[in-house]
């Protein structure tokens, strides 16, 4: 018996058939699909304080159950006290089942759990039909203890999908469960 995470069998047996609907697709093959998730979390005080990015990473890899990349500079910035090849931040890509865990976990738990939520603004599609919105403190996820967490800061999560516009993108997210603000 193989373990299937609960948001692949909603796709595969409600998301689908309701998209052939609305779009008129007449394969399955046409239908969009989210094809990764990438996080990437910005540090930049870690100029200063090296061990801001051991912090990091080690958020990221309890969040989303992937060990999580450094970033490095790319080059120098004399107003940020900024060498090229530094430390600055961490980021992870998600695919395949701990993709569609994160999603749960995020649509279910961590997003109920951020201040005064009215649910994600839709202006972050662009005009491939990826979707990228931002976390402000990444305490809202219940892997993070808050007694041990030195510093709130914010990420940036990325759905990219294998949509072809921003409608069939949004679409594909609510058909997920995925909380858009109403306008």
């Amino acid at each position: 018996m193989s373990y299937t995470p609960r948001l692949r069998e909603k796709y595969q047996k409600e998301v689908v058939p309701a998209l052939m609907e609305q779009f008129g697709y007449k394969s399955i093959m046409q239908v969009p699909k989210i094809e990764k998730i990438c996080i990437n979390q910005g540090v930049g005080d870690a100029v200063s304080d090296k061990k801001l990015i051991e912090y990091a990473v080690n958020e990221m890899t309890q969040i989303t159950g992937q060990k999580a990349m450094i970033t490095y500079s790319k080059k120098d910035i004399s107003n940020f006290k900024l060498r090229k090849g530094m430390p600055i931040g961490a980021r992870v890509t998600l695919r395949g089942d701990k993709m569609y865990e994160f999603l749960d976990r995020l649509i279910s738990v961590a997003l109920p759990r951020t201040r005064d939520f009215r649910g994600v603004k839709s202006k972050g599609f662009d005009r491939f039909g990826n979707y990228t919105f931002g976390v402000k403190e990444q305490i809202i996820f219940p892997e993070i203890d808050i007694d041990k967490v030195n510093k709130i800061t914010g990420m940036d999560i990325t759905f990219v999908t294998s949509a072809e516009s921003k409608e069939e993108s949004k679409a594909l997210l609510e058909g997920f469960g995925f909380p858009f603000a109403k306008n």
